[in-house]
């Protein structure tokens, strides 16, 4: 008996020393080209817009020769876009949820007329008549996120009604009338602050252009350091399951919301200085505008997945692409054409890298 069980063994071994000893692969090591741009891709979105606003400042720079390369036309740029920018950054944190806000150029110009009422045409001091507007702006925040979290309604509907409400609210507050900014430079400066510029080299830098830049990086810290952060990313990517892990998501939705009014109110005191007056009919298609910047800066519309840096190398990608276009003689009307072809090619970008988590 002895034996039999060792040669039973002997044989067994023998089995063993002539098996496949590789180790089981569950994913594919021969992607090609192809396959390896799209994962080195999806792991980081930010890389589709780099590598777009590259491009486009060479060949614009080619196209349109040493003007666009001056110090004075690359800071155009950059002011030109601060305050879609800025509302880029407030639309970002909500599409990052999965979510969208229709209202936030509506929430913007609403905090701008009120405070330009309370200080230039009530007497309130100037910084009162700001925090009054900083408050409206997470009030019309909270709004938002309290009728989706509370009542249910989807975020576009929920959106696209209270845009129409600030947006009523605003003609209403102004009378359709402007303020001129020769009545706030005399009643309250403050509010023209961000319009103010100082010179670096030859170049003139305004301190919106600055503000912009630091809600970039503050949200990046929070989006990418804190706990809160990677809770907005769990419920873009799946809410439900982040429910199950224990993140109270209707909470976080409506503090989302809150952030973004509050950002909106800071583009309104922004948007002062850089328009130069308040006007109840100023950025109307600063909606659309913030999400072409998200959407052309590769965060997803499905949600979970982006950084909000993309969403400001958007805002500059069409700010190179319509001041390149200018340069170049090109007609406003195909700068438009232009821009809505990078939007449908960034969506289909998107999809083709989300292919790799399918």
């Amino acid at each position: 008996m002895a034996d039999q069980n060792s040669t039973s063994d002997r044989d067994f071994e023998s089995v063993l020393t002539s098996s496949d000893t590789s180790v089981a692969e569950f994913e594919d090591s021969h992607r090609g080209v192809v396959g390896t741009l799209q994962h080195v891709l999806h792991g980081n979105p930010t890389l589709v817009p780099v590598i777009v606003l590259v491009v486009a400042v060479l060949a614009f720079g080619l196209i349109a020769g040493d003007r666009f390369f001056t110090p004075f036309n690359l800071t155009l740029i950059m002011q030109q876009v601060s305050i879609i920018g800025i509302l880029a950054a407030a639309q970002s944190l909500v599409i990052i949820t999965a979510g969208i806000d229709l209202s936030v150029a509506a929430i913007m110009v609403l905090m701008s007329v009120i405070s330009g009422k309370l200080a230039v045409e009530l007497g309130v001091p100037a910084p009162l008549a700001l925090l009054i507007g900083f408050a409206g702006g997470i009030g019309a925040g909270y709004m938002n996120g309290l009728l989706i979290t509370k009542v249910k309604l989807p975020p576009f509907i929920t959106t696209l009604g209270t845009w129409n409400i600030f947006f009523a609210l605003n003609l209403w507050l102004s009378g359709a009338q402007s303020i001129r900014g020769q009545d706030i430079d005399a009643t309250a400066p403050l509010l023209k602050f961000f319009g103010l510029s100082f010179t670096i080299g030859s170049a003139r830098v305004t301190y919106g252009v600055l503000l912009m830049i630091v809600i970039f990086v503050v949200l990046w810290y929070v989006l990418n350091k804190t706990a809160w952060g990677r809770h907005v990313y769990m419920i873009g990517d799946d809410k439900e399951a982040a429910e199950l892990a224990g993140i109270r998501t209707d909470r976080t939705l409506r503090q989302v919301y809150m952030l973004a009014g509050f950002i909106c109110a800071l583009a309104a005191w922004a948007s002062i200085g850089r328009v130069g007056s308040i006007s109840p009919q100023s950025f109307y298609e600063g909606n659309l505008e913030s999400i072409t910047a998200v959407v052309i800066g590769g965060i997803s519309l499905f949600g979970g997945r982006g950084s909000i840096m993309g969403a400001l190398f958007g805002a500059l990608i069409v700010g190179v692409f319509q001041s390149g276009l200018r340069l170049a003689g090109v007609d406003v009307l195909w700068q438009v054409f232009a821009i809505g072809w990078l939007i449908i090619i960034a969506v289909a970008v998107d999809q083709w890298i989300r292919k790799v988590s399918a």
